[in-house]
């Protein structure tokens, strides 16, 4: 069920999507305790203001949710009642695919771990390689450590102040 409504507006949005300067981030309809939401997360494409990646607004937010909702109300594709969340994936974004590995290259990342690597489930570095089977982190120290994707829970952008 979720992943056939999320095909379906991931064909219906992303059409949109580029025509107005974004790209979709991520897209998830999931269902919390007794309610179903469906959550997009957008960000601006890399031909938009040079503004790319990210810096997406409320007045940003705000047209996508409008377009998507006529949209939605019009074919009325999905059955049980839902809440519409747009919003950026924010700074400490998550990594899911392939291009956001490309994109943040370089960029400091804190990444957690199923089970313990030398004492440690979470790790923060500069995300300096990755390929289909592992990530490599230059960690604070300078050390670098290769992990195999599979022993990898989670990989965010680090918020540095």
């Amino acid at each position: 069920m979720s992943k056939r409504v999320t095909e379906l507006v991931t064909v219906m949005l992303e059409p949109f999507l580029k025509e107005q300067g974004y790209e979709l981030y991520h897209l998830e309809f999931v269902k919390e305790q007794k309610d179903w939401y469906l959550r997009v997360f957008i960000e601006k494409s890399p031909e938009r203001d040079g503004d790319w990646p990210g810096n997406v607004g409320t007045d940003d937010c705000e047209i996508v949710s409008r377009y998507l909702a006529a949209k939605l109300d019009e074919t009325d594709p999905i059955e049980q009642n839902y809440y519409l969340e747009v919003s950026s994936p924010g700074m400490d974004r998550p990594l899911l695919k392939e291009k956001d590995y490309a994109r943040y290259r370089g960029a400091q990342v804190d990444v957690r771990l199923y089970e313990s690597i030398g004492g440690k489930r979470n790790l923060f570095g500069k995300l300096s390689d990755y390929n289909s089977e592992t990530i490599t982190i230059e960690l604070e120290n300078g050390e670098s450590i290769t992990l195999p994707r599979e022993k990898v829970s989670k990989v965010k952008l680090a918020i540095i102040f």
